[in-house]
């Protein structure tokens, strides 16, 4: 079985796929997750890394 992401994940990694199509790569997470921390404010590491990962799959499955 899969990972269950919350709301919150999946609503800022499309938010930020969105304003910003330009900057996030579908298979380079170490480049997404540096995009990440300078484009939002989030002070996590975790929830930083949750949704680099998550715009990778949502990059993935052609959304």
């Amino acid at each position: 079985m899969g990972n269950i992401r919350p709301t919150y994940i999946k609503r800022v990694a499309v938010e930020l796929v969105q304003k910003y199509p330009d900057e996030f790569r579908s298979d380079d997470y170490e480049h997404n997750k540096k995009m990440v921390d300078e484009l939002t404010d989030v002070e996590s590491i975790m929830m930083r890394n949750k949704i680099a990962g998550y715009i990778i799959r949502y990059l993935n499955r052609g959304n």
